[in-house]
């Protein structure tokens, strides 16, 4: 993404599409632990444009999450002290429209497991 932002400064010799043609042609794209932060509506519509593109080139993209699939609070009509109390879901993070695209993408497969950085000792400082 930043080096997409930086396309956009004039002295950069490179175009946003010279950035994103290796994402479009590549035989598989990894998006790794999407929804991990709530992005600019400018990430998502880049996101959103990789996606698409790939969709309808039908190329394999894996996206990992650690967020379960489920609506938004928003989706499911839920405020105040309900929403509050529920686990975030994956809708909560990227939002209806592109669990939607996702949703007809994908193939969901679960994993489930411990975190394996929590098997490991934490930096000690002393």
């Amino acid at each position: 993404m930043k080096r997409i932002q930086n396309s956009y400064n004039p002295s950069v010799q490179a175009t946003e599409l010279e950035v994103l043609r290796p994402i479009f042609e590549t035989e598989v794209l990894l998006l790794d632990d999407i929804g991990a932060v709530k992005p600019s509506e400018w990430v998502w519509d880049t996101v959103s444009l990789i996606l698409n593109t790939r969709y309808n080139d039908k190329q394999t993209t894996i996206i990992t999450s650690n967020f379960l699939d489920g609506p938004s609070a928003a989706a499911e009509g839920l405020d105040g002290p309900r929403r509050a109390m529920r686990e975030e879901t994956l809708g909560d993070r990227i939002g209806e429209r592109m669990r939607s695209r996702l949703f007809e993408m994908c193939r969901l497969v679960q994993v489930n497991g411990k975190d394996y950085r929590q098997r490991f000792r934490s930096a000690e400082f002393r």
